[in-house]
C-alpha cells in the first residue's frame, strides 16, 4: 500500500523508484567517498552508509559552497551521487550545489513523512509535481 505526501520543489526532476537513506545528521558531500559513495564523516548518523542512487533524506546540508559543490561534483562524475535529496530545512549552499549538479531536491514535506520514512523503503519523488510516495 503506497502513501503520498506533498512537498515543494527546490530543483526539478523525478525519480521513479529508489531506496531511501534517512540521516538524522546534516551531510557534507565533501565527507562522502567519491569512489564508493560511502559516508566517511566520524560520529555521523550515516557513517559507513552508501548514498549512491538513494533518495537522501536529511535535516539540511552543511559545509561551505566549495566543499558541498566539489563533493557532489566528484560523486556525480563517478555516477555515485544520490538520486535525489529531501531536506527539512533548505540551506542556500546545498540548494546551489543541487541546482548546479541538476539533482532533484525538495523541502516543505508533510511532517508525517519524516515520521514514517525509514532507510531501505522504496520511494518515488516528483519534484515538478511536488509529491513523494512511499511505495
Amino acid at each position: 500500500m503506497s502513501k503520498t505526501f506533498t512537498c515543494s520543489q527546490i530543483t526539478k526532476g523525478k525519480v521513479d523508484c529508489a531506496e531511501a537513506l534517512v540521516s538524522k545528521d546534516a551531510i557534507c558531500f565533501y565527507l562522502v567517498e567519491p569512489e564508493t559513495g560511502i559516508v566517511k564523516e566520524r560520529n555521523h548518523d550515516a557513517l559507513g552508509k552508501c548514498v549512491v542512487g538513494k533518495i537522501l533524506i536529511m535535516p539540511s546540508g552543511k559545509g561551505s559552497s566549495v566543499v558541498q559543490l566539489d563533493g557532489l561534483y566528484k560523486l556525480m562524475k563517478r555516477d555515485n551521487a544520490p538520486a535525489a535529496i529531501v531536506v527539512q530545512e533548505a540551506d542556500t549552499v546545498l540548494v546551489a550545489a543541487a541546482a548546479a549538479m541538476e539533482l532533484p531536491m525538495v523541502h516543505r514535506v508533510d511532517p508525517e513523512f519524516f515520521q514514517e520514512v525509514q532507510t531501505g523503503m522504496k520511494l518515488s519523488l516528483d519534484a515538478d509535481a511536488g509529491v513523494i510516495t512511499i511505495l
